[in-house]
């Protein structure tokens, strides 16, 4: 409640200091034909994702084997923050698609903000948390069960959602430093720091600086991090037996698919010079709609207990549909 507050007290101190009260944003394309196509593909993107995400975590939660394990409960989470962080992207670019003149109001804009840096954040954190378990599970699998406990487990999801408040509030407080006093034309889908430092009327050249440090710099410490946490395991695996190294290396492909196309679209995007290109808009699309689209799929095709884990949640719902 009293976040809630403080983010609308600040929103109003805000509008007070500008002159713009809504943004328009240019989308992917102005042509017509390109928008209904996308609105086409994105509709149908944006419902595999949020139906693929669900099913996953629906699986999980469903099956005691799977929810008792810290990597299906790490992966249960993932799905829950990938259907939320493209819940706040793709309807609204959704329905743009076939409106003439796209707008956002101030506020929804800062709300979309937000929101987007805050499951961003938690998901960095969570992808960092589920390597750090395939790490124990493989580097040290006799200490695997005293390590990997409930209650590090409950930590690391406390320390993840801690860290993507914070993020997103750092992200908005930049913003709120801003005055937006002239143009309110954002050449991007959503709203996002770069455009919209581009439309402030101040010299934002230190803010920009600020945004490398705390979102691009978080990016390559947590990347660098996971690749090194992948190179300790695949040293490691010279010890295991060729079924061994078959079974880790069919998970850890996995995990580093997720993490690549996740984390390489987000440091091009924040961790160079504060400016905005029109390319921007084709890589944003890697990280908020492409990915959590194909984390479903990267997860479950080449994992026998969640794909069994879905045959039984299937049967259970046939037969629970036939007694009726």
């Amino acid at each position: 409640m009293i976040t809630v507050v403080a983010f609308t007290f600040s929103s109003e101190i805000m509008r007070n200091k500008s002159f713009v009260t809504e943004f328009i944003l240019l989308g992917l394309s102005q042509n017509p034909n390109v928008q209904k196509i996308g609105f086409v593909v994105f509709l149908f993107g944006y419902v595999a994702t949020v139906g693929g995400n669900l099913l996953i975590v629906v699986t999980i939660i469903s099956s005691p084997a799977l929810l008792g394990s810290p990597m299906y409960f790490f992966l249960s989470f993932l799905s829950f923050l990938d259907t939320c962080f493209s819940s706040v992207i793709a309807p609204k670019m959704i329905v743009d698609s076939l409106c003439e003149r796209k707008t956002i109001s101030f506020e929804c804009c800062m709300t979309q903000l937000f929101a987007e840096h805050f499951f961003a954040g938690v998901e960095v954190i969570v992808l960092t948390a589920m390597a750090y378990d395939r790490y124990v599970a493989i580097c040290k699998p006799l200490h695997y069960p005293s390590i990997m406990n409930w209650r590090l487990c409950g930590i690391l999801m406390g320390v993840a959602w801690t860290g993507g408040f914070l993020h997103s509030v750092i992200q908005i407080l930049f913003t709120f430093q801003l005055p937006f006093c002239g143009p309110n034309v954002i050449d991007h889908f959503m709203c996002d720091l770069y455009p919209l430092l581009e439309l402030a009327c101040t010299d934002t050249h230190v803010l920009g600086l600020l945004v490398v440090a705390s979102s691009g710099l978080i990016c390559i410490i947590n990347f660098s991090l996971l690749l090194i946490s992948y190179c300790i395991i695949l040293v490691s695996l010279r010890t295991h037996s060729s079924e061994g190294r078959r079974k880790v290396l069919s998970t850890c492909g996995s995990h580093v698919t997720v993490v690549v196309l996740f984390f390489v679209p987000c440091i091009f995007v924040y961790a160079r010079p504060p400016s905005a290109f029109s390319v921007d808009k084709m890589v944003a699309i890697f990280y908020t709609i492409l990915t959590p689209l194909l984390n479903p799929l990267i997860y479950t095709f080449r994992n026998k207990e969640v794909k069994n884990a879905m045959r039984k949640l299937w049967t259970r719902l046939v037969e629970v549909s036939n007694n009726k």
